[in-house]
Parts: structure tokens; C-alpha cells; sequence
């Protein structure tokens, strides 16, 4: 449980330092130019941290397909990004790979971190 704690945490910050990115204006704007350095600083952080407890191929394909996912529907939202009908179907196909993936792991999550 604690893995996936972490790697919600990451993902949410990896989201804002990218949405970050977009309102820094090429890292001329000061306070959103810190959010990103901020957001991608814990993301991988907390990243680091869930990789104790769950794989890097499970963790990584998750974290990189919910970063993917809801950096696009902050797009859509916030900064009014095109939402058509292959920004849905590619969405849904993150989000199916994401559950495929989860589901089809052979790694349980400890309540110990690795070794390795």
C-alpha cells in the first residue's frame, strides 16, 4: 500500500510541475518557474520512494501513463486544449495500458522495501 501511496503523490506532483511549465512562459515568470522545479523535485522523489515497495516496470508504466493521462485532461481543462475524437480514444488507450499492466504484474506489494 505505501508504494501506491507514493506513487500517487509523485504523479500528482509530476502534473503540477508540468502544468507549471506551461504558466512559467519559457521559465520567465518566477513563481510558476519555481512550481516546476518544486513538482519535479518531489515527483521523483516520492517516485524513488514507491520503487522500495513495488517494480520499476509497474511503478514507471503507471507514473508515466496517469502523468500522461491527466497532464491531458489539465490541458483540456485549464488551458483549454483540444479535446477531439483522438485525444478520447488515445486517453482511453493510456488508460486501459495502465490497467493492463497493473493487472497483469506478477509483483505484490510488501510491507517491507526491497533489498535491491
Amino acid at each position: 500500500m505505501k508504494g501506491y501511496i507514493f506513487l500517487s503523490l509523485s504523479i500528482v506532483c509530476e502534473v503540477f510541475g508540468t502544468s507549471m511549465l506551461k504558466l512559467s512562459n519559457g521559465f520567465t515568470v518566477l513563481l510558476p518557474s519555481f512550481g516546476v522545479v518544486l513538482g519535479f523535485v518531489l515527483a521523483f522523489y516520492f517516485l524513488a520512494l514507491s520503487l522500495k515497495y513495488i517494480s520499476l516496470s509497474l511503478g514507471y508504466g503507471i507514473w508515466a501513463g496517469a502523468g500522461t493521462g491527466l497532464t491531458t485532461l489539465v490541458g483540456i481543462v485549464f488551458f483549454k486544449d483540444a479535446l477531439n475524437v483522438i485525444t478520447f480514444i488515445s486517453l482511453a488507450v493510456i488508460i486501459l495500458g495502465v490497467i493492463l499492466l497493473n493487472s497483469s504484474s506478477s509483483d505484490k506489494e510488501e510491507e517491507k522495501p526491497s533489498s535491491a
